[in-house]
């Protein structure tokens, strides 16, 4: 049983919590029971699990002391087991009708609903493009609800969002389609900004279409990009069941 704070392991998993480590290693944390059990599920790639005997009992891996598990982990009441887990490299489906492309999105939270969104909505791949922040946050794979193991999830920049053989639809605020008056049933790709700027002017210009989201408020003049996504994924999803 590892009981030391000061032990090398308990660094490794400790300077994952930085994006830059987790680029550099290619691994990253995953915490919770359900969280590791979905990645192991997915077929991932498992370096290690810690679990603490203390707060819950885990099939396998290595013991650790309550407090060293407290150390380790993100969340504020960790419940009791995470994972070191290699990062999955996919790539988008050849086959894909349905991609959501997030553009410069901030903030983990985010990010991890959208891929959440995606996944439930039957998206063949969500492309991260400019991003702020990576999949692999401890947030985002929380907010995700563990869709982030098994999507398609691929770094992009503006020029393979160019490439794509799909119509691209950008959600752009003031645009003078309406978001149900486009077709989607054709293999569309969603672009999405991030919530204080929107989406890129440059992006812009790369949209086939360019919608809005109607909003009736007095007071809100701008969605959630997680918010947006998903009506529009929806959108598609309506579409193409009709």
């Amino acid at each position: 049983m590892i009981t030391s704070l000061e032990n090398p392991r308990v660094k490794d998993v400790l300077r994952l919590r930085k994006a830059r480590e987790r680029a550099r290693s290619g691994l990253f944390v995953v915490e919770g029971p359900r969280e590791v059990a979905r990645a192991r599920e997915a077929g991932l790639v498992m370096r290690a699990t810690y679990f603490a005997p203390a707060l819950l009992h885990w099939d396998t891996g290595e013991e650790v002391d309550e407090r060293v598990i407290r150390k380790m982990s993100y969340r504020a009441e960790p419940e009791g087991v995470l994972a070191v887990v290699e990062i999955p490299h996919r790539e988008i489906p050849g086959d894909a009708t349905l991609i959501l492309v997030a553009v410069g999105v901030e903030k983990p939270g985010n990010l991890g609903a959208m891929a959440r969104t995606a996944d439930a909505a039957g998206a063949d791949a969500l492309l991260v493009a400019d991003g702020n922040c990576d999949p692999w946050n401890p947030n985002a794979i929380r907010a995700s609800t563990g869709a982030v193991f098994t999507l398609s999830i691929v770094e992009a920049s503006r020029a393979d969002v160019e490439r794509l053989p799909q119509q691209k639809i950008a959600a752009v605020l003031g645009a003078r389609t309406a978001h149900t008056d486009v077709d989607y049933t054709r293999p569309t790709a969603i672009l999405i900004g991030a919530e204080d700027d929107g989406l890129p002017d440059d992006y812009r210009a790369l949209a086939e279409a360019q919608v809005e989201i109607p909003l009736r408020g007095q007071t809100v003049d701008s969605l959630n990009a997680s918010a947006a996504a998903a009506i529009l994924l929806y959108e598609a999803e309506r579409q193409r069941r009709a």
